[in-house]
């Protein structure tokens, strides 16, 4: 039982699904625009508007030709290809990773608007509807969370000469528990490396104070942390 029954196949219909794909797919794209994010609301506009176009070519050759043709699978190659749209939007630079909502956004206004598309309205506008709360309230949220976290990562600057030695030996003797521990040696005139590590740092020690007092260690020449 739906509330909004647009599956008919009928002139009315269609241009309803058509406006309501464009409607949904451009609050989706305004948020990530106000946001100065990626994906924003004509990229998502136009993702949500051609994943129900295409449902709705789906339909009716299915319609016209019964038998002939999968739906489906249709559906599928719209889920699947608008991965190179989220690729495009996802930027590594430096230590960091961005783009992964934008990117996800775009997936999910595909996915909106093959709910649209063949007609199941009411899915469409829940999920558009879920997404945007959500997006929202899960920042407040992981704030709050990640704030307690004991867990750090820890971007270090060092010269080489036995610093990998003298930090795995320093995380252990103050009880740290290293979950990654990388080191880049990607040559350079003063011979420095780039360690990567992800460690928990036990309960009671105060995060910035033992991040800071880690330059106590010789042949660090910076550390960042996430």
């Amino acid at each position: 039982m739906y509330f909004l029954d647009v599956t008919a196949w009928t002139v009315q219909n269609l241009v309803i699904r058509i406006v309501a794909a464009f409607i949904l797919g451009t609050l989706i794209g305004i948020d990530r625009g106000a946001k100065r994010r990626g994906g924003g609301a004509r990229t998502d506009a136009a993702v949500c508007v051609g994943a129900a176009v295409v449902m709705m070519t789906g339909q009716y050759m299915e319609i016209r030709y019964p038998g002939a043709s999968d739906m489906a699978r249709m559906a599928s190659q719209v889920v699947s290809g608008v991965g190179f749209l989220g690729a495009g939007s996802i930027l590594v630079t430096g230590h960091q990773v961005k783009g992964l909502t934008s990117a996800a956004s775009i997936w999910i206004c595909a996915c909106v608007g093959l709910a649209v598309g063949i007609g199941f309205l009411d899915g469409a506008i829940a999920a558009t509807g879920i997404l945007l709360t959500g997006l929202h309230i899960l920042p407040w949220a992981e704030e709050k969370i990640y704030r307690h976290s004991r867990y750090v990562i820890l971007y270090i600057e060092a010269v080489e000469g036995g610093v990998t030695a003298e930090l795995l030996r320093r995380f252990r003797e103050d009880g740290c528990k290293v979950d990654v521990f990388e080191v880049d040696r990607s040559g350079t005139e003063m011979r420095s490396l780039t360690i990567t590590t992800t460690i928990r740092i036990p309960s009671g020690q105060n995060k910035e104070a033992y991040i800071e007092s880690l330059m106590e260690v010789i042949g660090i020449l910076s550390i960042d942390s996430m």
